[in-house]
């Protein structure tokens, strides 16, 4: 409940404004009684299986990565950690199942770089990305690889620009989803390099890849972590990556800065939110196992071989980061002039 949340403190101020002495006593006794049960809920926390919400298909980072980290989580806590993926509709479909659920502990939700862009782009969006959650930990940041048909004749970022300005229009770029991070790095793009390109929405990575790979489609913007082995297998072509530094997984691929475009950063990240109103006690113990578990050697050379970068900050410090990536994408949104019901 969220009632739950009341604390003590709360509740003293709640009793110093009743008006009757009997009432005092009554509002007090019944608010520090909630804020006991708060405690001693954590202390008996977990009790049963905890579900985690990855708002995407199979197969994608955010998929590949919880998977990782849930199943180190389940043993940490002695309750097994089940991967609920709910995908549809750039991620807000699983997303605003999370944002209405009991606020316990027992189910938590994948946030990923779509969640601060989706409060620009969708008209009526179910729910409030900075008020209906608790920010419990960034897991990780990987940076967007630019990546190409084999068959496209480019070989870096100046031909790609060349060729879109050759022949407006019929660039296509592909995204996991309209209003999703991969879409708005293509318009980023499309904005910096004063090229017009079509963009070409699917319903996750993996059947964006397959299109890619078949020649369907020209580009993507998309994370390193799916792309990575295609890149290696020489099924796409990388030209660039998004961060301001090179990965460590793709060493010889420029960053955008060094294509051209000084402007140009995005990330794909991953973090866990619990529904607003969970007790601290519970984020505060999620927290301190998932740091945990995120710093440990083997988890973190595993992630790093996926070209993540581990970053395992607090809850108050994941929830600066929430803020600032909603200011980030806003006039990248409004530039673009998009839209969703």
């Amino acid at each position: 409940m969220r009632t739950a949340a009341i604390s003590k403190k709360a509740a003293a101020v709640v009793a110093k404004n009743a008006g009757d002495k009997h009432m005092k006593r009554i509002v007090f006794a019944v608010a520090t009684a909630l804020a006991w049960c708060v405690g001693a809920h954590a202390d008996g926390y977990p009790s049963k299986p905890i579900k985690i919400i990855v708002p995407y298909p199979g197969g994608q980072a955010s998929d590949t990565i919880t998977r990782l980290i849930g199943e180190r989580l389940g043993k940490a806590l002695g309750q097994p950690v089940v991967i609920d993926n709910r995908p549809g509709a750039g991620g807000n479909i699983g997303t605003d199942i999370g944002a209405k659920s009991a606020p316990d502990g027992y189910t938590l939700t994948v946030a990923s770089a779509a969640l601060p862009i989706s409060k620009h782009v969708y008209r009526k969006l179910p729910f409030d990305p900075a008020k209906d959650f608790v920010p419990i930990t960034l897991m990780t940041i990987t940076p967007l690889v630019l990546v190409t048909r084999t068959s496209l004749p480019v070989k870096d970022v100046a031909g790609l620009v060349a060729l879109a300005k050759k022949e407006p229009g019929k660039i296509t770029f592909a995204s996991s989803g309209p209003g999703t991070s991969h879409q708005l790095s293509g318009e980023l793009f499309k904005s910096l390099a004063s090229i017009d390109m079509l963009h070409v929405p699917y319903k996750g990575s993996p059947p964006a890849h397959v299109d890619l790979m078949g020649g369907s489609v020209d580009i993507m913007f998309d994370n390193i972590v799916p792309v990575g082995p295609h890149i290696k297998n020489d099924k796409l072509h990388a030209l660039a990556v998004t961060t301001k530094t090179r990965a460590s997984a793709l060493p010889d691929v420029p960053t955008m800065a060094e294509a051209g475009y000084p402007n140009f950063e995005a990330t794909a990240w991953f973090g866990l939110l619990a529904p607003a109103g969970t007790p601290q006690p519970i984020v505060d113990r999620l927290n301190k196992e998932l740091v945990a578990i995120l710093k440990s050697p083997d988890i973190k050379e595993r992630l790093s071989g996926m070209g993540a970068t581990v970053v395992a900050d607090k809850p108050e410090e994941f929830g600066r980061f929430m803020a600032e990536e909603i200011n980030k994408w806003g006039p990248v949104v409004k530039r673009a002039n998009i839209e969703l019901e």
